[in-house]
């Protein structure tokens, strides 16, 4: 009796055992564990496409920033080019002046002032007093000379007469020279070993035409310097 108990318990601990390890493959049909569900190719989406797209904007965005880039930078050097033209004084400093004016430039010309601490100046010896200052001022008058500066300060140059300062010997003894054809036969060329000032013009947004117009004004002043370069 106890043996059949015995093996009778066995088998039903088998059945439940077969029952919980293979119980669900048993009770489900073979097709069913073969069968995937659809795939929606809608839905599909490449990712390796979505990505590199936005990276192949940028890259297009950036040739053809590049593309461009120079002809900016060009624009934008060229919209900082200036004309420089000096350095004047006296007599010459009007005359410049007064062909600028006809340009009409406006504020895009300027007018800076530099001081040097010696140059060259023209100029009539000191007279003794100023009664004979005077006199010179009327012979120089009735020369065409209308340019002059009477030194007042005490010292040996008091009472000379500048006609004119300039950079350099050579553009003092051009002007002494022009001055001697209108008649004035007293003026001299010195070393003057004092604070000058001149005056050099600077006109911003300068082009190829307009340099050609100033090159060709500069011909009546050929002790000066024109050039172009980036404005400062």
């Amino acid at each position: 009796m106890s043996k059949g108990w015995f093996w009778g318990l066995l088998l039903v601990n088998v059945l439940f055992f077969a029952a919980m390890r293979w119980g669900a493959e048993l009770t489900t049909e073979p097709e069913a564990t073969l069968t995937q569900p659809p795939l929606h190719a809608e839905r599909i989406v490449l990712l390796d496409e979505s990505a590199s797209a936005p990276a192949a904007a940028a890259s297009s965005a950036v040739a053809e920033t590049q593309a461009v880039a120079p002809h900016l930078s060009t624009e934008l050097a060229a919209a900082r080019r200036c004309l420089y033209w000096g350095e004047f004084s006296g007599s010459g400093l009007q005359q410049v002046r007064t062909e600028l004016d006809k340009l009409e430039l406006g504020e895009r010309l300027q007018m800076r002032i530099i001081e040097h601490n010696s140059g060259f100046w023209v100029y009539m010896p000191p007279q003794r007093n100023m009664s004979m200052v005077q006199r010179k001022i009327d012979q120089l008058k009735k020369l065409g000379v209308q340019d002059y500066f009477v030194v007042q300060e005490a010292g040996e140059w008091q009472h000379a007469i500048s006609l004119g300062v300039f950079r350099t010997q050579q553009a003092a003894e051009s002007y002494l020279e022009t001055l001697r054809k209108q008649g004035v036969r007293t003026a001299k060329v010195s070393e003057r070993k004092s604070r000058l000032r001149f005056t050099l013009f600077v006109i911003a947004d300068a082009d190829d035409g307009l340099a050609a117009k100033l090159q060709a004004y500069r011909k009546d002043f050929p002790d000066s310097e024109l050039k172009m370069a980036d404005c400062n």
